[in-house]
């Protein structure tokens, strides 16, 4: 783990959660790779494809281009490729993803409600993934009541990264919290054990033996 994600987990002094609405970073990228990034036939038709195929109760996750990212991203303990994640509800037949972010472009910070393709926009996002739970009918109804509730209270973000508390919640500890609520069972996502502090990372989401990453992809 890098010098970063330590001095995160030992004071938990993000002050935002940069990310897909993040403050990029200059050195991130220039001007020319934002306008290649946008117009890449490539990165369209994998937007698409992602889109299409998402199901209600699907996880997904993204990789940010700035130093913010990559240091979020420093905070998982077994796999480092992604910065974010949200839940996908498909309404009125189109698919939106409910995720934690701060930062500049989120003013509020309060819990939101994204199209997928905003969510995977290759704009100032790396990489993209799709993760399959294998639920029955009776948890999809579950898991779309805890995040609807959720939705209604717009938790704002959680700048300490405080698991014991639910009216705050970074974007992993929402997407944790609301699993484990649907189906009944606190341990169905586990949180990570650091510096003395407990931390639930991306990585938590999709690596255990409730999930599978059905679909990922690098934007060129």
């Amino acid at each position: 783990m890098g010098v970063s994600a330590l001095v995160v987990l030992s004071g938990f002094l993000v002050r935002g959660y940069f990310d897909h609405t993040e403050t990029r970073s200059k050195s991130a990228f220039t001007i020319d790779s934002v306008e290649y990034r946008k117009a890449c036939v490539y990165n369209k038709g994998k937007v698409d494809s992602a889109v299409s195929l998402l199901q209600t109760g699907n996880v997904v996750l993204r990789m940010g281009l700035g130093a913010d990212s990559k240091l979020l991203s420093d905070l998982n303990t077994k796999d480092k490729s992604f910065s974010h994640c949200g839940i996908v509800m498909i309404e009125h037949g189109y698919p939106f993803v409910y995720h934690s972010i701060g930062g500049e472009d989120n003013p509020d910070e309060r819990l939101r409600r994204d199209s997928a393709g905003f969510f995977f926009s290759p704009f100032n996002n790396s990489a993209i993934a799709i993760v399959h739970f294998a639920f029955k009918a009776g948890d999809i109804i579950a898991l779309q009541r805890v995040v609807t509730d959720y939705y209604k209270a717009r938790p704002r973000f959680d700048m300490k990264f405080d698991l014991a508390t639910d009216d705050e919640l970074y974007c992993s500890e929402f997407v944790c919290k609301a699993l484990n609520k649907a189906m009944n069972d606190t341990s169905y996502i586990a949180a990570t054990t650091l510096l003395g502090r407990r931390f639930v990372g991306i990585d938590d989401i999709f690596m255990n033996g409730h999930a599978n990453i059905v679909w990922q992809i690098r934007y060129k």
